[in-house]
């Protein structure tokens, strides 16, 4: 049994497994082709038909790829519940869930229980393989997700504010009770940050190698890792806060204030670069989209909005409080406050989030971090008593890339990877808003009016020219040395004359809108007889 292929050739006879696979990427490239192709045949032109032709053969080429890149490297496709008829998504249980995924999965759902160090807060790397777990009462552990292994665990004895991953699993920095340390995996102190003082949140810059944090006064800090430099020391003036993060896009780091303002930050300027009011209390929780576009922001008001960080404009306002917010992989939004975590998900691309999927962990545990594990289905929640673990289908992306994050990657891969991102580090002045403006020519800029001084410089300089011109020596009688001092007199008069001019004008202009100011300046009604009237034409 065969089938002939499409052109036709008797001899070229597909097997059954080979003609499916062929028909699986003929619908992959249709899916890639720019729409139908043009008929070529009613064209004169025998140069235009030509360029054409290699054209559409280009596209058809592209297709082909993109065809072929799916088919072998994306193996995997994403799935999200699907609810029939009247049920609901939201109201599907964690334990239904888990009776119908494989085993491999449902070992994601789990519960820590560690009442005597909480609450918890948690972190995951890049790759998602690895977990580091803080609990505020000095608990610090490295959890292999994968193997559910404990890599190491150790007590601080000292308050643990936020714990975050530096550029891989081997080292990570946690914001203790005065100052933040970093330590390696096998849990030795390698440097204690004495210049950041007392530490509220911690955020990492992977591609800048920059450990950014805010302290309880209000002092925001960049310092580069790898050389210890301090980057950046600004004081934000804007009262103590807890809520910082970071966007994946284009490196600035956003806090949230008690006044409901959020301010955007770089480390290479002293002001905010956007500061914007948000809500009308304070900022209780922030999370970034993870294309940098969209910011999730909760208010005291119990709100939670989104923003498009283009425009500055909010998209959708969702009723109800979060403590702390995430958006995963694929942009679903994790909301977590009291004992009950929400998930919101933009299953129509309108960037129209509706309600998708809840939680509810035992009645008393008090939520204070969310976040999505990468490359999986996964949802770790650090609570007061411990962390949880539950599955939002569709929530990760289901094919990495070994080149940017890679589970399964070696110790040999790993120092690789380690040597090429330390090479390829970004300087902090290639953090900004737009970072699409990188290696693009910068516009001429309008050229400013010179200072005073610079325009009496200007003049010096053109009179100690006119003097030293050489004046031709003319003939018996008009070469006197007095028509001589008249004409350098005459020479330098002209050398002058324009910076006078300009300096007139200045003059002039700065009176006209001293007069202009004080005729806005509305007079009494007792001395309005006394005002300049205007001259009627």
């Amino acid at each position: 049994m065969g089938a002939k292929q499409e052109n036709g050739d008797p001899e070229d006879i597909l097997p059954p497994t080979e003609q499916e696979l062929s028909h699986e990427l003929d619908m992959k490239v249709k899916k890639y082709l720019r729409g139908e192709g043009a008929d070529l045949e009613v064209l004169k032109d025998k140069k235009l038909k030509g360029q054409l032709y290699d054209r559409e053969s280009l596209y058809g080429k592209s297709a082909k790829a993109a065809a072929k890149t799916e088919k072998w490297l994306l193996p995997s496709e994403g799935g999200y519940l699907e609810a029939e008829g009247i049920e609901k998504t939201w109201r599907i249980k964690q334990d239904t869930i888990g009776r119908e995924v494989d085993i491999s999965s449902a070992k994601n759902q789990y519960d820590i229980v560690l009442p005597d160090f909480g609450p918890y807060t948690l972190d995951f790397t890049s790759s998602g393989r690895y977990m580091a777990a803080a609990g505020r009462k000095g608990h610090l552990a490295i959890v292999d997700t994968k193997n559910m292994s404990l890599i190491k665990e150790m007590q601080v004895r000292e308050t643990v504010r936020d714990v975050v991953f530096l550029h891989n699993e081997l080292f990570f920095a946690a914001a203790q009770k005065k100052y933040p340390y970093i330590y390696n995996r096998d849990g030795v102190e390698l440097h204690c940050l004495k210049e950041h003082g007392a530490v509220t949140r911690l955020q990492f810059l992977k591609n800048h190698f920059l450990l950014a944090s805010i302290n309880k006064f209000g002092q925001l800090r960049y310092q580069d890792v790898t050389m210890g430099e301090m980057i950046g020391n600004f004081r934000t003036g804007l009262g103590r806060t807890d809520v910082m993060q970071a966007n994946p896009f284009n490196g600035v780091v956003a806090l949230g204030h008690s006044g409901g303002t959020v301010s955007m930050w770089k480390p290479t300027s002293a002001v905010p670069l956007v500061k914007m009011l948000c809500h009308p209390g304070p900022i209780t929780a922030m999370a970034f989209h993870p294309d940098g576009h969209l910011m999730a922001t909760s208010g005291k008001e119990k709100k939670i909005k989104i923003w498009d960080v283009r425009k500055f404009e909010v998209l959708q306002t969702i009723r109800g409080h979060a403590k702390t917010l995430d958006f995963s992989q694929k942009g679903l939004l994790a909301a977590g406050t009291g004992s009950f975590v929400q998930v919101f998900g933009d299953f129509s691309g309108s960037r129209n989030y509706s309600r998708y999927m809840g939680h509810s962990i035992v009645k008393g545990y008090q939520i204070g971090k969310v976040a999505f594990r990468p490359y999986e289905d996964v949802l770790g929640i650090g609570h007061s008593m411990g962390w949880s673990s539950i599955l939002i289908p569709g929530s990760g992306e289901p094919n990495f890339d070994t080149w940017l994050a890679n589970p399964f990657e070696t110790t040999k891969q790993r120092r690789e990877k380690e040597i090429h991102s330390l090479l390829d580090k970004l300087p902090p002045e290639t953090i900004m808003l737009d970072p699409s403006k990188i290696g693009t020519v910068k516009s001429a800029k309008k050229k400013e009016k010179p200072t005073k001084m610079e325009m009496e410089v200007d003049m010096e300089a053109a009179v100690e020219a006119a003097k030293g011109t050489a004046i031709k020596k003319k003939t018996k009688g008009r070469n006197k040395p007095s028509k001589i001092a008249v004409k350098k007199k005459e020479i330098v008069v002209r050398a002058k004359k324009p910076f006078l001019d300009q300096q007139m004008k200045e003059e002039e202009k700065v009176a006209k809108k001293k007069q202009k100011i004080s005729e806005e300046i509305s007079l009494p009604t007792a001395l309005q007889r006394f005002a300049r009237k205007k001259a009627t034409e």
